[in-house]
């Protein structure tokens, strides 16, 4: 009994490097698939973080001279020195408070609008995400022209009489105004919602039907709980521009443009985590909330 016990231990020890190369190769495999991706991620998103992370601690303008430490001093400036920043940050604020609500309530009534037609559904769906494919420069451009002063908007306002505002020029205006080109591209959010509410299921609405209920308790109690989650993926993405470029790439103050880069990224992870640390209140999985 020992010795055929001994034989079958002696086969599993014997298996067990023949399956460890097998599961090496399997990884190897996999990573070579996936080399092209972790090259890229490398190259281009791991190495510039940590260098701009370098860079905010040093006097750097892109010269031949290089970057020179110089320790916290650019965050000192950028707090204590720069009213710049503190202006850009309410603007930001502003801009989030203001535009991604804003593309949140477009995407959910436009995809909610185009789930409603029975004939032509390709055609409006199509019309309704075509703007996202105009490359942002263009887009740019169109309403710089659109919205300059004794442009067409201002030309159509003046025609009934109303405010002819300088958009782009007017610190009232500005925002606003960027807060519309925003808008101009919020095909993709809408996508993503059409597909969320194409996959509600049916039967919910049969059984509110059947309860009486009306259409906006149905878009109260059923779509919006059902698209919660997509809800919330929009809201943590939809975030964030600063005074950055012009630091940057006016200026040449690169290392005080990254030391801003890195505070925004602090902002932004202040921002998600407080959206992931609520969303079990507000975000609605099937069985449940989370």
């Amino acid at each position: 009994m020992s010795t055929k016990t001994d034989a079958i231990a002696a086969r599993a020890a014997g298996a067990t490097p023949a399956r460890r190369r097998r599961t090496r190769r399997r990884y190897l495999t996999v990573a070579a698939f996936m080399s092209p991706w972790i090259v890229g991620f490398l190259v281009l998103y791991a190495y510039p973080m940590l260098a701009s992370l370098y860079y905010s601690f040093t006097k750097y303008d892109g010269g031949k001279a290089g970057p020179r430490w110089t320790g916290l001093s650019n965050y000192r400036f950028m707090f204590a020195q720069d009213p710049n920043f503190w202006l850009s940050l309410r603007n930001t604020i502003w801009m989030v408070l203001v535009s991604v609500p804003l593309a949140i309530l477009l995407g959910v009534g436009s995809a909610y609008v185009l789930t409603k037609p029975r004939r032509g559904r390709a055609f409006y769906r199509t019309a309704f995400f075509l703007p996202t494919m105009v490359p942002a420069v263009a887009a740019a451009v169109a309403f710089l022209f659109l919205l300059n002063a004794g442009g067409p908007i201002d030309r159509i306002l003046g025609f009934f009489h109303l405010p002819q505002p300088l958009w782009f020029f007017s610190a009232q205006w500005s925002k606003p105004g960027l807060v519309v080109v925003g808008l101009w591209g919020v095909g993709s959010t809408m996508i993503i919602f059409l597909a969320a509410l194409l996959d509600v299921p049916a039967h919910l609405y049969e059984a509110a039907d059947i309860e009486g209920a009306n259409a906006w308790h149905k878009f109260r109690r059923i779509t919006l709980p059902m698209i919660s989650p997509v809800i919330f993926f929009t809201a943590v993405i939809g975030v964030i521009y600063v005074w950055l470029y012009q630091q940057g790439f006016e200026s040449f103050h690169l290392g005080y443009a990254s030391a801003m880069a890195w505070m925004l990224f602090a902002i932004v992870m202040g921002c998600t985590l407080v959206l992931i640390k609520s969303w079990n209140r507000w975000v609605f999985y099937q069985g449940g909330f989370r």
